[in-house]
């Protein structure tokens, strides 16, 4: 297996990967300090950055395609829904913000959240409303990526309606603006809270616009307590998430954005981390509606990405594949499958797989680590190019072809050699990367066997 291994990496060097890298000069984009640091500290940590992704991003040419036509898609007026699949480390998580990063260029807005076993789609204790509630605190906009944009997605849109000509039944005028909201399920509840937020914003309140911000952001735990803030007679509770995201994506629409992209990550503790088989099953059923309403164009100006493990869409007994109307929905093309060997593709079903990264990608990664470390000067390197071809191969040649299989700790590892170097600047690096042991860690909580790694570098 070794020399399997040693002959991809070849190819890899063969490919422009080992040459004096003049074909892949180092990124022109400037690299501020704050990403940099931002980066680093991430991938250290074995997490996905929150900025500068475009400075790491290698591969997954067809994948950000497919992405981009949903876009497209959903910005028309249409809807989209997409389960990024791959096992654990291969990069869904990184694969899900870099979505996050289109959709906001293309002036959408983001709702995007982790599921665990207190935030899920369907429950009646709360869990639902809690994963709503994380949602929307997690709103972000081109201008406020990071997230907590709920209040400037509401206020771009009340201040539209504020610079018109002067009301003489702003109330009125409010609901006929919104009309399009009226017939959907909770509709006039939404559009009375947004009225009760232009009365506050005319008026100077910032009482009654907190009050109306957190009613929209599903905090009020009782009717009672709305109806005293607000005058409002209904909540968000756990059987209204779905049919609150999609007013979400009819309003920002109306304030003029492109549409809504709905992120949910860490779909695996649902199938495995939900024990109760009939909460595992409500939650299935409430992922059959939504991915019905989009395949069929129920739903407009929404757009939904659901991240999870192999086990999470595999697994007979527990994933998606054990409830039989998602099982048929979400089959292979059995003509894509049979022609995997010859490197065919289809991305017209909601499924995206994320195969390995091949040597050639995973060396561009390493080296777009490098340049990070260095500010974009390749003055400031820290090794040269043989120092990456070794690092591949001597992790290579250890953990055989699963090493091309966990991204995340292939970057991890490679932040750490770097790191102890930047700080011994007097550090051989052929003595470092000799020295260190590389062990195969331990598998992923939904219980696959991974071959992940980590280099002690002390």
């Amino acid at each position: 297996m070794n020399e399997k291994v040693d002959e991809r990496v070849g190819v890899a060097v063969d490919m422009g990967c080992g040459a004096p890298l003049k074909n892949l000069s180092p990124l022109k984009m400037k690299i501020l300090p704050r990403e940099r640091g931002a980066i680093l500290q991430s991938l250290a940590a074995g997490v996905v950055p929150r900025m500068g992704l475009h400075h790491i991003q290698v591969g997954r040419k067809d994948e950000i395609t497919a992405i981009l036509g949903d876009l497209e898609r959903v910005a028309d007026g249409g809807a989209a829904i997409r389960f990024v699949i791959g096992r654990f480390g291969t990069g869904k998580s990184f694969f899900l913000n870099l979505a996050k990063t289109l959709a906001l260029e293309k002036k959408f807005v983001v709702m995007q959240a982790d599921v665990t076993p207190t935030r899920r789609l369907s429950a009646s204790a709360g869990q639902a409303t809690a994963l709503y509630t994380e949602l929307t605190r997690n709103m972000a906009v081109r201008s406020k990526p990071e997230g907590g944009a709920l209040t400037g997605v509401v206020e771009r849109w009340i201040e539209d309606f504020a610079r018109q000509d002067e009301k003489t039944d702003a109330p009125r005028d409010l609901r006929e603006k919104l009309r399009p909201l009226l017939d959907r399920v909770g509709g006039y509840h939404f559009a009375d809270v947004l009225g009760r937020y232009l009365e506050g914003y005319l008026a100077g309140d910032d009482a009654l616009q907190a009050a109306a911000l957190r009613w929209l952001c599903g905090e009020y735990a009782t009717r009672t307590e709305a109806r005293e803030a607000l005058g409002v007679r209904s909540i968000v509770t756990d059987r209204d998430l779905y049919d609150y995201l999609k007013l979400w994506g009819a309003f920002v629409r109306l304030a003029g954005y492109a549409g809504l992209l709905v992120g949910l990550d860490e779909m695996g503790a649902l199938s495995h981390r939900l024990n109760n088989a009939p909460s595992r099953n409500a939650n299935y059923e409430a992922l059959l509606q939504i991915l019905n309403d989009c395949l069929q164009g129920n739903v407009s100006g929404i757009g939904f990405i659901f991240a999870g493990t192999d086990a999470f869409l595999d697994d007979p007994r527990r994933g998606l594949m054990s409830y039989g109307a998602l099982a048929g929905r979400l089959a292979a093309n059995p003509y894509a499958k049979a022609g995997t060997k010859a490197g065919l593709k289809d991305f017209s079903g909601p499924v995206i797989r994320l195969e390995s990264l091949s040597p050639e990608d995973l060396y561009l990664l390493l080296h777009n680590i490098r340049n990070v470390f260095a500010l974009g000067d390749p003055a400031k390197h820290l090794v040269p190019d043989e120092a990456i071809r070794a690092f591949i191969q001597r992790c290579a040649q250890t953990l055989g072809a699963s090493f091309y299989q966990t991204p995340r700790d292939a970057s991890k590892a490679f932040v750490g050699f770097l790191s102890v170097l930047e700080q011994n600047p007097g550090a051989d690096w052929r003595s470092l990367l000799g020295d260190a042991p590389i062990e195969a860690s331990s598998s992923d909580e939904d219980g696959d066997e991974l071959a992940r790694f980590t280099l002690n570098l002390k």
